[in-house]
């Protein structure tokens, strides 16, 4: 297969879910912030396009997973547009030019306009990281899988609540043919 092009995707990487005070961290995080700088700044130098992945919810919670209804109904509410929690981490602030989808469901393809602005980039192949590994990143990946793109998780640059769970994702996202390396592994390849 020849890639046309090929996008960085950086999924849920905001100031609620990634900060140790905010109301819906994701343990290990944080700690992921300095290789998904690595890769940004790699895709920023090559320009290739940069897809940041954001989550909001409504006050209502209408639009909420059924999963996690019920929490934010007890008043566990996260990613509320236009809170300073919804914002992107600083050290990943979106540059002029790069884009900002926002979904309300794990997949960033779920009801968004993901895969016709990838489409539309000739983007063929995809390189996704972020936070978390059982919900966001793996249903990304998957539906990536799903509509046609080459994907490549950037492991060192993804969490999970535990390294036993991030290694029991890896394994399986890598049974479905998917590209599992480090943030320099993708680079030295390139």
């Amino acid at each position: 297969m020849e890639y046309k092009q090929t996008a960085l995707i950086i999924i849920d990487m905001q100031n609620d879910i990634v900060l140790p005070d905010g109301p819906a961290c994701v343990r290990g995080a944080l700690a992921t912030v300095p290789t998904i700088v690595e890769a940004l700044t790699y895709f920023r130098n090559n320009r290739r396009p940069v897809f940041h992945v954001v989550r909001e919810y409504r006050e209502d919670g209408s639009d909420v997973e059924i999963t996690r209804l019920e929490k934010f109904r007890q008043g566990k509410k996260y990613a509320l547009p236009g809170t300073p929690g919804c914002e992107i981490i600083k050290e990943l602030a979106p540059a002029p030019g790069e884009y900002r989808i926002v979904k309300n469901r794990f997949s960033a393809f779920m009801n968004t306009e993901l895969d016709f602005m990838l489409r539309r980039l000739d983007v063929t192949q995809i390189a996704v990281c972020g936070t978390q590994y059982p919900n966001c990143v793996r249903t990304t990946v998957f539906d990536g899988v799903c509509y046609g793109y080459a994907v490549t998780v950037l492991t060192d640059a993804t969490s999970a609540a535990s390294d036993a769970v991030a290694q029991a994702n890896i394994a399986d996202i890598k049974n479905i043919g998917v590209t599992c390396c480090t943030v320099r592994e993708y680079i030295g390849k390139q």
